[in-house]
């Protein structure tokens, strides 16, 4: 609590200095403006220049880290995708009689985490869909444990 209490007053005493220096600042230019009506705009290129130049910057990194944010979540679900593919393939290992049955929970499992991509926005639909996922998850690997560990299953 005293550091919410200490974070809340050190906000407001900078924006009471922020709003103490505008006046300041705009009165010091006003002063300047009476004693040389031409003083601003010979003045004003630099300090635009820079502005925009800063603005431009802030612009690009956060363009960049949009971007990479983009690309690390494509490769997210390469890997993903991949893994489940590897997996689907592998039941082929398991007993002939045990592999309907999986393939199909492999089959609902992909159709899931497709949908949770598709609601990315509601969070509580989104949540839902990935313990659904993780039940679905431990119930392919329940059956294929137990299927692996049957003697007719190959080594």
């Amino acid at each position: 609590m005293a550091i919410e209490v200490a974070v809340m007053l050190s906000v407001a005493g900078l924006f009471a200095g922020m709003m103490l220096m505008s006046v300041i600042g705009r009165r010091v230019g006003i002063a300047r403006f009476r004693r040389d009506p031409e003083a601003p705009t010979a003045d004003g290129g630099a300090a635009e220049g820079s502005v925009f130049a800063l603005l431009g910057l802030l612009i690009a990194f956060t363009f960049s880290g949009a971007a990479s944010r983009f690309e690390d979540r494509r490769q997210l679900i390469g890997e993903e995708a991949n893994a489940i593919g590897t997996a689907y393939l592998r039941v082929d290992l398991l007993p002939d009689d045990s592999q309907p049955e999986l393939r199909d929970l492999f089959r609902r499992y992909v159709d899931l985490r497709a949908t949770v991509y598709e609601s990315a926005l509601d969070q509580s639909e989104t949540s839902a869909r990935l313990s659904a996922g993780d039940a679905l998850q431990r119930e392919i690997w329940t059956k294929a444990l137990s299927a692996a560990k049957r003697p007719e299953a190959p080594i």
